[in-house]
């Protein structure tokens, strides 16, 4: 495929990261936009993101890097958004950002943002932006940055509704340690998405406690079964739920050692304030905002999420771990 339009990856973390340092297998120039004026000063200089993933080293050649999110945007004709969800709403909006509906729009954030909406980041650009649901798309794992930094054969899946730049952005990421796939399920792969990171935070609850690998597997297959009946409920179309877009971005992040909601989730099972834990890691865990997020949302679907639920009441309410898995663990076959 012929890589002629122009794509900017929006964020400064270890999602954006990877990302970028994939599009550069594929294509001449990746625009590039980071808040912190120090640490793309410091790229420019040395050639490597000086806080996330420091063993990419980019060839500075491809990159278009700058602090000023207006100039990225005009010169891009595909944003890739991998911004965290908490963030989303300020980076945006708070800089006045214009013509953001006249581009691509590719949402790389897998989390809710925080609000009185808890609107999911395609709805996001769409009700604030006007972007249209065509124009919107969203990029899904099974895929960890860590791996992807050390070259590990990953699978990426992008969904979009306009499947000609679902298939665009397919090629411009896929290569020798990258697999891509298409889907139209722009909803249900977000959904999939946001809630993956719940039940990474339930796996990592669970492992701190000390539960085994037997009740381990019961609560990602009943992760799996809420997973189901949520999105469904929501947007009722034909998939299926056992691909690797869902089930499989799904068991990576409940079970990797380099998930970042397994190791917050493990450290509240261990004791840990949430508070702390987030301190600890000085990492965003989508997993904690998402499960208020999904949580208020269900209160309109009503459907049977006792895994949310419970992650909702340990991180929000207080209620003990132990007391709250211990009544979990009742309601799991």
């Amino acid at each position: 495929m012929e890589f002629n339009k122009k794509v900017a990856v929006l964020g400064g973390g270890s999602w954006a990261t990877a990302i970028v340092k994939i599009l550069t297998e594929n294509l001449e120039q990746v625009n590039w936009w980071m808040r912190d004026e120090e640490s793309a000063e410091y790229l420019k200089k040395f050639h490597h993101n000086k806080k996330y993933i420091q063993s990419i080293q980019f060839d500075i050649n491809r990159l278009n890097i700058s602090t000023n999110i207006q100039e990225i945007i005009d010169d891009s004709d595909i944003l890739i958004i991998a911004i965290p969800s908490p963030y989303l709403a300020t980076a945006f909006e708070e800089m006045d950002i214009k013509r953001i509906d006249e581009k691509f729009v590719i949402s790389a954030t897998k989390g809710v943002v925080p609000g009185e909406t808890n609107r999911i980041p395609a709805r996001f650009f769409h009700k604030v932006f006007n972007v249209p649901y065509d124009k919107i798309g969203m990029i899904a794992g099974p895929c960890h940055a860590e791996e992807v930094a050390l070259e590990r054969l990953s699978y990426l899946t992008i969904a979009c509704e306009n499947q000609e730049i679902a298939q665009y952005i397919a090629g411009a990421t896929s290569c020798r340690y990258i697999n891509t796939t298409v889907s139209d399920d722009l909803f249900g792969t977000e959904l999939s998405a946001i809630l993956k990171n719940v039940y990474a935070v339930a796996s990592g609850i669970c492992n701190g406690l000390g539960y085994g690998d037997n009740f381990q597997a019961v609560l990602i297959s009943a992760a799996t079964r809420e997973t189901k009946e949520f999105i469904d409920a929501v947007h009722p179309i034909h998939r299926d739920v056992n691909s690797s877009a869902y089930l499989g971005d799904l068991l990576v992040t409940a079970y990797s050692q380099f998930s970042r909601n397994r190791n917050f989730g493990s450290m509240v099972g261990k004791g840990y304030s949430v508070r702390s834990a987030q301190i600890e890691m000085n990492m965003v865990a989508e997993g904690y905002y998402a499960a208020k997020g999904i949580y208020e949302i269900n209160k309109k679907f009503n459907v049977d999420m006792p895994i949310v639920d419970a992650v909702y009441h340990i991180l929000y309410d207080k209620i003990s771990p132990i007391m709250e898995m211990k009544l979990l663990t009742a309601k799991l076959s």
